[in-house]
């Protein structure tokens, strides 16, 4: 499998979880099917033209090959579809959490694989670019979604979120540096964000959180 190639596999894996993660989240706030479809396709491709603008890529990619975007549209489509048809227990409602989570953890680490090979692929890039560009990939559209749908972004507050994908980024730098096959060095930070991701979810791990002191300040 060719670098190239590498990066299109998770590209196409981060724009289906993520567009996946988008419509869910549409359902949950009661929005249209225009609406779905707008978060589906933001969550997608969002932290992709951010990361093609921040590195020179005009216009980004997502605008230039439609693929995406169309992959995007499809999911909120069968998504919606899907749900407008069948009526759900309330436990099985509550896997909807879950899918949720499972998208959600999915694209924030292939997005993060794609941010860092592009940040690699830029001449005399040091380990800052690429775990930067790999990090605002991840969680860009994210935060456009949380935004639009009138939630406080993830990324500012639930779990270990932007950590796994600072981590899996370092993961590929370092892999890509020191074993100089990126493949396996994309891999890894691939499952390095998710293996943290699912411990993070699993074990309600949190980064801390800042609480009013139990002492008081004197006048």
């Amino acid at each position: 499998m060719t670098l190239d190639l590498t990066w299109v596999v998770f590209d196409i894996i981060g724009t289906e979880a993520f567009a996946l993660s988008g419509a869910l989240v549409g359902l949950s706030r009661k929005m249209d099917a225009f609406g779905i479809i707008v978060l589906a396709v933001l969550t997608a491709v969002g932290g992709g033209i951010i990361r093609d603008v921040l590195v020179g890529i005009v216009p980004p990619s997502a605008l230039t090959n439609t693929v995406n975007l169309l992959l995007a549209v499809a999911t909120a489509i069968i998504v919606s579809a899907v749900y407008g048809t069948f009526r759900f227990a309330p436990r099985q409602r509550r896997r909807f959490l879950l899918v949720y989570h499972l998208s959600d953890t999915l694209g924030l680490a292939a997005f993060t694989v794609t941010g860092v090979i592009t940040g690699l692929a830029q001449k005399d890039a040091h380990f800052t670019l690429p775990i930067l560009l790999g990090l605002l990939t991840a969680v860009g559209g994210g935060v456009l979604r949380d935004l639009l749908a009138q939630r406080m972004p993830t990324v500012l507050h639930a779990d270990v979120y932007a950590v796994a994908a600072v981590a899996g980024a370092f993961i590929v730098c370092v892999a890509a540096k020191y074993h100089g096959d990126m493949q396996i060095a994309s891999w890894l930070g691939f499952f390095t964000v998710t293996v943290l991701r699912f411990f993070a979810l699993r074990y309600h791990w949190q980064i801390y959180h800042p609480k009013p002191g139990k002492k008081k300040i004197m006048p």
